[in-house]
């Protein structure tokens, strides 16, 4: 097991240099560069012709199936770039992994409870989740939770199985209480957390006025903290749950009005993506002695939910990096169940049964975002010597000099001293003693002298750390098209790390630095972080780009999330949605869902696409009685206005 808080310090591919002069290229190095054996945890591979594959598989079939092609086969059904692939038979795997991990620890464990999951619809909502999550899961009585009125109404509608649980966290007015009520009358396990003591009056109330008793859940908030990005969602700071005097508060309101039989279940949350199992262990210690201690409380409970926070390892690198968890879901099932297990067995309490609300780790592989490489800006690298005019400023004298004596022994001397030369000579134009043509050839030498380091970077065994740092500054901007506020918000807002590689062209060494830029005209568009054995790379190794020729780059494990926290930045709406799986040996696309066209995201910020329409039309007649355009002009600018309207609001080639 892994307890380091940083990563394994050994050299990884994306270290190496991207320009080296080893001859020759391969689909297995490309795979090894990118990491995708480490984070694709065998669903997706790099084959030998280069292209990304996708394993898909059923009750009798497997294959590996090209993302390249699969592209290939919607645009030749008319579906752009970009679109979001859905693929249900990595949804089916993980939730068949999770049950049965779970099923093989009690067995080996010889636990005495059961185990029951439950979906947390907030992490995917859309229908199409739900829909499989709940018709594939029947056989595992996989359930869900609602954290909300609206989901509750979904969770109603799409789950009926009255083995299954439906847990309702979160905050309840009456008629969320209800038809929480309603639903358990009418068969379903539906199980009312109190997340605040408030809570518990309008529950009572309710109940007594439907006629029925409750099964109630209190939500506890541990003092043992998670770890990692949301290690605040526990610990005495968290926003939810009650604190162990507001719990004996709970039982003992319970025992005084009568209701103390229908206290069920202990629940407790660490946070999301929580990356050291440690961790794991000692809120699951903790909770459980809470548990017990219910118990002799006189609460019959019977049921412990764990919350969410089994982590998928988004960097491949198996450590408890913030993108990463040392541990699987195979030995997170098993310490799970050895901590209860010890702990009841000590306090001879019965073992309860279990219920977890692992969302990132069910939909996370689920979904694989391709988009297209529009343009790109090349760094100004420069092989051949700009000129050198007749009469030089004193400051590009000094910069041909150091492009001189530049050589393997005096790297760091000669960057900073082009960098020092580059800078004077700015300086001297700012104060007027240099002109503009004069500024450009020093900043143009200066970039000769760069590039020239760079190469020679890739010569060397060991590359001081600066000089590491200035090959990394010599990046490419590879525009795509995509909104990343649309589609990766959290790549953006909390510095999440998701996999990204080109998806064709991996039997070429990819030789070029690159960040990849979004098309919505924000500077914070961008992805410039990218995973990394060792830390975070700030570069993505990517292949040349020629306008014309199609190239692909995608942007794995985004199910969970990701698709309900996207904005309309820009006015970029939902991508493309298209759902593959494999039948009778052979891919098939299902759930094509259109993306937003222009007046659907104009409609989402209240604009009336006829009353556009109109203000135009006016626009453009009035144009043409001042004899701007013509009257067939306005008929063209205004087909176009309308195309416009109904087109994608993304690039259309």
């Amino acid at each position: 097991m892994t307890t380091s808080s940083s990563k394994k310090k050994k050299k990884s591919p994306s270290s190496e240099p991207i320009s080296s002069t080893k001859k020759g290229w391969s689909a297995a190095q490309s795979a090894e560069l990118y990491g995708i054996d480490d984070w694709g945890h065998g669903y997706f591979h790099v084959s030998r012709q280069g292209d990304v594959t996708v394993r898909l598989e059923d009750s009798e079939d497997s294959l590996d199936v090209s993302l390249k092609e699969i592209v290939d086969g919607l645009g030749d059904r008319g579906t752009q770039l970009p679109v979001l692939l859905r693929f249900r038979d990595l949804l089916h795997s993980r939730i068949a992994e999770l049950n049965n991990s779970f099923h093989k620890a009690i067995k080996d464990l010889n636990y005495k409870g059961s185990y029951r999951g439950v979906y947390p619809i907030k992490v995917n909502q859309q229908r199409q989740v739900i829909e499989e999550i709940t018709e594939f899961g029947k056989q595992y009585h996989y359930g869900l939770e609602a954290g909300s009125k609206p989901e509750l109404i979904a969770a109603l509608a799409h789950m009926h199985d009255p083995e299954a649980y439906l847990i309702c966290n979160g905050y309840k007015d009456e008629e969320f209480i209800d038809l929480a009520l309603h639903a358990q009358k009418m068969g379903l396990k539906v199980i009312l957390v109190l997340e605040m003591p408030t809570e518990l009056t309008s529950i009572l109330a309710r109940s007594k006025a439907i006629g029925i008793r409750p099964n109630l859940g209190v939500r506890v908030r541990l003092a043992t903290r998670g770890s990692g990005h949301w290690q605040e969602s526990a610990g005495d700071k968290s926003v939810f749950g009650l604190n162990a005097a507001q719990v004996i508060q709970v039982v003992d309101s319970l025992r005084d009005a009568g209701y103390l039989d229908c206290m069920k279940m202990l629940h407790y949350h660490q946070g999301s993506q929580i990356p050291n199992i440690a961790s794991i262990r000692e809120g699951a210690t903790e909770a459980v002695r809470m548990y017990c201690d219910l118990v002799r409380e006189g609460a019959p409970m019977g049921i412990l939910d764990m919350g969410g926070g089994l982590a998928v390892d988004y960097d491949g690198s198996h450590t408890n990096f913030t993108s990463s968890c040392n541990y699987s879901i195979s030995e997170y099932c098993a310490d799970i169940i050895e901590v209860i297990s010890s702990i009841c067995n000590k306090a001879e309490i019965a073992h309860p049964n279990l219920i977890s609300e692992s969302g990132r780790a069910v939909v996370s592989y689920y979904s694989v975002l391709v988009f297209n490489i529009l343009d790109v800006t090349s760094v100004q690298s420069s092989d051949d010597e700009p000129a050198t005019p007749d009469q030089p400023h004193d400051q590009l004298k000094n910069l041909i000099e150091v492009n001189r004596v530049l050589c393997k022994k005096n790297l760091q001397e000669c960057v900073n001293d082009a960098l020092y030369y580059r800078d004077q000579l700015r300086a001297q134009f700012f104060h007027g003693n240099a002109t503009l043509r004069e500024r450009g050839l020093g900043e143009a030498w200066s970039w000769h002298i760069l590039t020239r380091v760079s190469k020679l970077i890739t010569e060397m065994d060991d590359v001081p750390e600066d000089l590491r740092e200035l090959s990394s500054s010599l990046t490419d901007f590879y525009y795509g098209n995509f909104s990343l506020f649309q589609s990766l918000p959290d790549s953006w807002a909390i510095d999440q790390l998701f996999p990204v590689m080109p998806i064709h062209r991996l039997t070429e060494r990819p030789r070029h630095r690159a960040v990849l830029a979004d098309i919505t005209c924000d500077c914070d568009g961008k992805i410039d972080r990218f995973i990394d054995r060792e830390d975070v790379a700030k570069i993505l190794p990517l292949h040349k780009f020629t306008p014309g020729d199609p190239y692909y780059i995608a942007v794995f494990l985004v199910g969970a999330y990701q698709e309900t926290l996207g904005d309309l930045h820009n006015l970029l709406g939902d991508t493309h949605v298209v759902g593959v799986h494999i039948e009778n040996g052979r891919p098939v696309y299902t759930h094509e869902v259109e993306g937003d066209t222009v007046a659907d995201v104009l409609s989402y910020v209240e604009y009336d696409t006829k009353e556009l329409v109109t203000r135009f039309r006016s626009f453009a007649e009035l144009a043409v009685s001042k004899g701007n355009i013509t009257p067939r002009e306005r008929r063209e600018v205004m087909d176009l206005f309308r195309d416009g309207l109904s087109g994608y609001t993304y690039f259309e080639s």
